[in-house]
């Protein structure tokens, strides 16, 4: 029987390891190593119902996720009322699926009380990290709340961050950390993110998972590129740090197929990595 990939994706999702029953709870953590999503991110929108987002990530069999702030703060007001914020965490909780960080966007152009709220909201949430966009100089400000809520913040870098940018940030607060993404720490520096993950992996809040071609190359489906995905995974692994494996959906989705249908895809390549010895 010819199968198309469509079909395949459809079965790759039914198909993903440990397979529950219809009340069990997801399971993403695999081998000690959390596999997470970058949601509503991944589903092609900022802005999302937190209904929704939960319903596709336990469809996912996906148990932890980096959410972006947007989904809460339509559901708890801005400024949030914090009784709500808690209420959206129990949802999430009572479903198996921790929040364990929250992206905010525009923290650099925040006011001091918006900026102390994002942590309150963070801490009410139960995260245990917040994330953003780096802004070398805007990290010295940051990382003062940071300091004050004493909570990690792994700020976020694209092709043009270079280590030291983050190693600038590092020396304005003990809780600015990094959230390195594999596929432009790769093509924008042409080297391999696994020393720096390595040097500073207590500064690490978690890693955005994407394959990209070398060189600046286009970001490609999980195991086409050149970007050391599983070296990655499989030393978060073996040195049991507490980073989340955050899946980060950017390649184009092909004929065919869907969404969610390539997310199964790219969380069944991480289980394979890490399952294996």
């Amino acid at each position: 029987m010819l199968v198309n990939r469509r079909d395949f994706g459809i079965l790759a999702l039914a198909a993903v390891p440990g397979a529950r029953l219809l009340a069990a709870k997801p399971d993403s953590r695999v081998a000690g190593v959390q596999i997470g999503l970058n949601v509503p991110y991944n589903f092609g929108a900022r802005m999302m119902d937190g209904d929704e987002v939960l319903k596709r990530c336990v469809d996912l069999n996906v148990s932890a996720v980096e959410l972006r702030s947007q989904p809460v703060e339509a559901f708890a007001g801005t400024p949030p009322s914090m009784d709500k914020v808690k209420a959206f965490r129990r949802k999430w909780d009572d479903a198996g699926v921790k929040i364990e960080i929250v992206k905010f966007d525009d923290v650099y152009k925040m006011t001091d009380e918006r900026l102390d709220q994002s942590f309150e909201l963070a801490h009410a949430i139960g995260a245990r990290a917040i994330s953003c966009e780096i802004d070398v100089e805007g990290t010295r400000r940051v990382g003062k709340f940071a300091d004050k809520h004493k909570m990690m913040v792994g700020f976020h870098g694209h092709e043009k961050t270079k280590p030291e940018h983050w190693e600038t940030a590092f020396g304005f607060s003990k809780y600015n950390g990094a959230n390195v993404d594999l596929g432009h720490f790769f093509t924008g520096n042409n080297i391999s993110p696994i020393p720096f993950i390595t040097k500073y992996h207590e500064r690490v809040t978690h890693v955005h998972v994407k394959d990209r071609k070398k060189e600046m190359g286009p970001n490609v489906p999980f195991g086409e590129g050149d970007t050391p995905i599983k070296e990655a995974l499989q030393l978060i692994r073996d040195k049991k740090w507490n980073m989340q494996a955050t899946i980060e959906f950017e390649y184009p989705v092909p004929p065919r197929s869907d969404r969610m249908a390539e997310m199964a895809k790219c969380i069944q390549y991480c289980r394979a990595a890490l399952e294996k010895a």
